[in-house]
């Protein structure tokens, strides 16, 4: 039974996008996506299942309630209602039939699939006063759409170095502003090098904490992340930067959103072995992430050399700046747009 969930999992990276999440949902649903316009098929993002809700799906930087034939409403008249028989239905399908083959990713909150898409999970949690033990009772559902866009950071690639030399970097944005596509592209970009630019690849650390970056199921990344990049998945930032500082010796280490305490530990420890950083942090400019506790402290002391700062202003991905943290000067004239799916 243990094996069940890995062979079906494996047998669904045959499939690619929307395809994955159809065999995933409930027969309603599932009839509903698979009659969404196919143009916005490529947008989509999100399907969110709330149960006695209508159904959404958000994609193009809207979210719209989604008729049984697949038409997209502003207003959730004619939308599907969402029932509990279809979340446990889905749920069954998610798992298997085998809860137990999920229940450590539950407690997490996220179950990771094939292709990287993930489906978020909210329901009662039962906590112990010390941890989380599992989710139940299930009231929704939110299946996320990983897509990898090989060439987002194209655009900002030549701003993160001088003299051949990466520099710590900092990317700063608000939620779903395409921060976590862009940081996977500059990792590929770092890992792999540009020969043609006289840019060496560099060994990459990649701490996974919440399985986003190189979207591990299995155990094997299901997104490419570089040929020279090694991943600690589903690790917590702190811990896995020490882990990968002891043993794996890279030049770089890259993880989304940091802001602990103990995460400044493990990056000062990073700084003092030579490694560079890149991460990511909440945000809307410079001023901002000042007044953050932890990444504003490092940010004043300029530990980050760049910061690029997005935005959804033109499009999604849009790059607003690319700041000089010692001289906070903006490197770039106007904002570039460069759409980008998170």
């Amino acid at each position: 039974m243990n094996n069940q969930p890995q062979i079906r999992r494996e047998r669904m990276n045959e499939k690619t996008g929307t395809e994955i999440y159809e065999a995933y949902l409930c027969p309603i649903i599932r009839a509903a996506i698979k009659a969404l316009p196919i143009d916005f098929k490529r947008d989509l993002e999100e399907i969110r299942l709330r149960i006695n809700r209508p159904l959404m799906v958000y994609g193009g930087n809207k979210d719209y309630f989604l008729a049984s034939d697949g038409r997209l409403l502003r207003n959730s008249q004619g939308a599907i209602m969402v029932t509990r028989k279809d979340i446990d239905l889905s749920i069954q399908f998610i798992s298997n039939y085998s809860f137990y083959s999920v229940e450590e990713e539950i407690k997490r909150g996220y179950i990771t699939i094939a292709g990287g898409h993930r489906i978020g999970l909210s329901g009662k949690v039962l906590y112990d006063g010390k941890s989380i033990r599992t989710m139940k009772d299930f009231n929704g559902l939110n299946f996320r759409i990983a897509r990898e866009k090989k060439g987002a950071a194209k655009a900002v690639m030549p701003y993160l170095y001088h003299k051949g030399k990466f520099l710590n970097t900092l990317i700063v944005s608000p939620p779903q502003c395409g921060k976590t596509t862009l940081l996977r592209d500059i990792i590929l970009n770092v890992s792999n090098g540009n020969a043609s630019n006289g840019i060496l690849g560099l060994k990459v650390g990649v701490v996974d904490e919440r399985s986003e970056l190189a979207a591990s199921c299995n155990g094997i990344p299901q997104l490419d992340l570089g040929i020279r990049t090694d991943i600690l998945d589903s690790c917590p930032k702190a811990e896995g930067m020490m882990i990968l500082i002891r043993a794996m010796s890279p030049n770089v280490i890259a993880t989304d959103e940091i802001g602990r305490e103990e995460d400044s530990y493990a990056i000062s420890e990073a700084l003092l072995a030579g490694i560079k950083l890149i991460t990511t942090v909440h945000g809307t400019s410079l001023e901002d992430i000042y007044g953050k506790k932890v990444i504003g402290d490092l940010v004043k002391n300029k530990v980050f050399e760049r910061m690029i700062i997005l935005s959804n202003k033109n499009d999604i991905g849009t790059i607003e700046s690319i700041i000089d943290v010692n001289t906070k000067v903006n490197l770039i004239g106007t904002p570039i747009r460069n759409k980008v799916v998170n």
